[in-house]
């Protein structure tokens, strides 16, 4: 387990609007993702999902609303602070795409991981714990990353983010370009990760079928907004809006 002790830590966005120059991608949006659960965010490409997690984290300022985290009793509004001090609080990206140095080595990607103080003290630690969670980067530990399969860079990319010893995690599309089996593999790690760590997860995710296998909750992005949020894997699953616009039954 990391060193750090396993307290509350939550995420809030109230009346989010966001976009790019004239382009407005988020409209009005309101989550919830409470203390030590697995939050999905639902939709289609282009309506808003890559979007909110860079304004989560501070690479994308908001046109309006808030975006708060609550860590250890402690509020803090992230709409003001820079990203590597959103990084600083415990939050970390898996970015969509996984964004990893393939010029670099495994071992190398996971050491860029350890940014925040509290990570570098503990490096050799989280790194101990990176290959035990994930053997096959020990194998590869000095293979250079963009050698590697999809679904390797998917995990090296997860350990990465492990590497700053989260509090929130944030995944934004783990499942893109990866076959169906790998995709599965790597849903059920997320899963597993999150229980034994006991962070708080937000994960945007158009592959719904293996989104509600772990998630507590939900809500579905159509067009910038949210059309729908269950308070339930079920009531996801039994939606009439999804099941007819988005699983197309």
């Amino acid at each position: 387990m990391w060193s750090e002790p396993i307290l509350a830590s939550s995420l809030y966005i109230e009346g989010l609007s966001a976009g790019y120059g004239a382009v407005r991608v988020l409209e009005d949006v309101s989550i919830a993702v409470d203390s030590g659960q697995t939050v999905a965010l639902l939709g289609t490409n282009g309506n808003g999902k890559s979007t909110l997690m860079k304004c989560v984290m501070g690479l994308l300022r908001p046109s309006a609303g808030t975006v708060v985290a609550e860590i250890d009793g402690k509020r803090h509004d992230l709409t003001k602070l820079t990203t590597e001090e959103i990084v600083d609080l415990g939050i970390a990206l898996v970015p969509e795409g996984r964004r990893l140095f393939p010029k670099l080595t495994v071992e190398e990607n996971l050491h860029l991981g350890a940014y925040r103080k509290l990570a570098r003290d503990q490096l050799a630690r989280n790194l101990a714990h990176s290959f035990e969670i994930f053997p096959v980067l020990y194998e590869r530990r000095r293979q250079l990353a963009g050698s590697m399969s999809g679904g390797e860079q998917q995990m090296l990319a997860l350990a990465r983010a492990l590497m700053s010893a989260p509090r929130i995690l944030l995944i934004d599309e783990p499942s893109v370009g990866l076959a169906p089996l790998l995709v599965s593999r790597v849903i059920d790690k997320i899963k597993e990760l999150q229980r034994d760590y006991q962070f708080t997860v937000l994960m945007a995710e158009q592959n719904f079928a293996q989104a509600i296998r772990i998630a507590d909750r939900g809500y579905v992005l159509v067009h910038g907004k949210v059309a729908f949020a269950g308070n339930s894997a079920e009531e996801l699953d039994n939606n009439e809006l999804i099941r007819k616009f988005y699983l197309g039954l």
